[in-house]
């Protein structure tokens, strides 16, 4: 048995790899950062050629600091930036398109359509998701219909599609496997929740063939083994996980009614709801948390935020008030309170519970004495407002009420943030030890599979709190701020539907 498990964490932003030893220690972990494509207002998408690179290059790098060889390892687990579309040649392996990007808004006037002709609910009966184009589906759709020759090519078998775990995948294994996990399925606008299965009915009002579609397997299971070509070792490959699911099973969220919520570039608030799909009745998603062989697939409610972390790479990237991300704690701590500055950071419209891709970014409030250390203060508060919208609609839609909030990802280190979310919440938020928790989701998935963890009790014994923070705002002055903060989102909404 090897002595470790690594994880590729391919994120919107970077790709990293993180091995993880039997007390799940971080032995090494390596990153990169890959560019950002911006077409035209509203579009989003990397290059899969790139992400597989700074992938495969990160992966490498974490071995030589780690001072191990492939060999070593007992396996691989995946966890990857969810609904983000890429489609390739099953010959070539070369991409038609750029990868779409969960982000991306492209498809909001043919989800509209969609919707127009009725078919939001009944796709959101089998899917558990709303008709947004968040999700892989009308991506799909769009490659097919805008990439020259894409259709024809798709009919005759030439063409894949994946989330971006099934192009590393097959890019790991030298295209022998074309798989992805009911977690990542689940995000696709095209998983029939109900029968864990690619769902006919949607293929065919979408137009997408489903031979280009990628097997089923568990998350927790046996996928296949890298090709030694690309690392020297047939590593086997035995988990895979969307991030943010990966990341509920590495908080040892594995109870119903346990919820995480992850802050990177958006923020993910996902509720564990047992063996059975929970309906909402708030715009929340059902969705997949993750499925080991052999056993029942676990589900979760789920909210999604668009731009939390992203917020801060804007003050950095578009508004150069600070240099690097780490610089806007000191900065946002420097004022009190952002002094009625709100910013709504709609900037690829608003996710759960809004579901509006056509809201825009708003900064309102600004007077004469407002500094960058107020804009600064406003967008970390934005984030927190913005999960407080989603875990109140999720405390409605729960048979039972949160007593903590389990928090992951880059800002939850944060503490400004992280207090002030308590704040919002009036709940605890309970940060872990080990922050890194969507890549040890994924090493725990793979690992579990082979026995180097041998259960779940076992994992979730190996998860600690490293600190909590209690609400301490009085009720009057926190209902105050979240009706101003409703009232900017209330002006944020639709801004741009007249010109999409």
């Amino acid at each position: 048995m090897g002595a470790y498990v690594m994880a590729l964490d391919q994120g919107t932003t970077s790709s990293r790899a993180i091995i993880f030893d039997r007390s799940a220690s971080v032995a090494a972990l390596a990153q990169k950062e890959f560019p950002q494509i911006f077409p035209r207002p509203g579009w989003v998408e990397h290059d899969p050629l790139v992400i597989w690179a700074t992938q495969h290059g990160v992966a490498s790098e974490a071995m030589e600091l780690a001072g191990i060889r492939f060999s070593d390892l007992e396996a691989i687990g995946i966890a990857n930036q969810r609904e983000t579309s890429v489609i390739w040649d099953r010959h070539t392996g070369v991409p038609v398109y750029n990868a779409i990007v969960w982000q991306d808004r492209r498809t909001a006037e043919l989800c509209g359509e969609l919707e127009a002709a009725g078919h939001a609910e009944r796709i959101r009966e089998k899917t558990g998701l709303v008709l947004d184009a968040y999700f892989s589906g009308t991506k799909i759709a769009w490659m097919l219909e805008n990439v020259p020759g894409a259709r024809d090519r798709a009919e005759r078998g030439e063409l894949l599609f994946g989330t971006v775990d099934s192009w590393l995948l097959w890019k790991l294994s030298g295209g022998a496997v074309h798989a992805t996990d009911p977690s990542n399925a689940a995000r696709t606008l095209l998983f029939n929740l109900h029968s864990g299965t690619w769902d006919p009915e949607i293929l065919s009002l979408l137009g997408i063939p489903e031979a280009m579609l990628p097997r089923i397997l568990p998350s927790s299971g046996r996928f296949g083994t890298t090709d030694p070509k690309i690392f020297g070792a047939a590593v086997p490959v035995t988990g895979i996980a969307g991030d943010q699911q990966a990341a509920m099973y590495g908080q040892a969220c594995h109870r119903p009614g346990m919820a995480k919520n992850t802050y990177g570039t958006g923020c993910f608030l996902l509720m564990n709801t047992g063996i059975s799909p929970a309906v909402s009745g708030s715009r929340l998603l059902t969705t997949v948390g993750w499925k080991k062989r052999d056993e029942p697939t676990v589900y979760a409610l789920e909210g999604t935020v668009f731009v939390a972390g992203a917020a801060v790479q804007w003050l950095r990237d578009g508004l150069g008030i600070i240099r690097s991300s780490s610089e806007v704690e000191r900065l946002a701590a420097s004022v009190p309170h952002s002094d009625g500055v709100f910013l709504v950071p709609a900037f690829t419209g608003l996710g759960a519970p809004y579901w509006d891709p056509y809201a825009r970014g708003l900064l309102l409030g600004i007077s004469r004495g407002t500094s960058k250390a107020h804009v600064a203060r406003a967008a970390l508060d934005s984030i927190a407002f913005q999960s407080h919208g989603v875990l109140e609609a999720m405390q409605r839609d729960a048979a039972t009420p949160l007593t903590e909030l389990r928090v992951d990802g880059g800002a939850s280190r944060n503490n400004l943030l992280m207090q002030f979310q308590a704040d919002m919440l009036g709940l605890p938020v309970v940060r872990p030890k080990v922050t890194e928790t969507t890549a040890l989701g994924a090493a725990f998935l793979a690992g579990l599979e082979t026995g180097f963890w041998e259960s779940e009790e076992a994992i979730a014994a190996l998860w600690q709190e490293e600190a909590r923070f209690e609400p301490k705002m009085r009720n009057e002055e926190r209902d105050e701020l979240l009706a101003l903060w409703n009232r900017a989102v209330q002006r944020s909404l639709q801004w741009a539907g007249d010109n999409l």
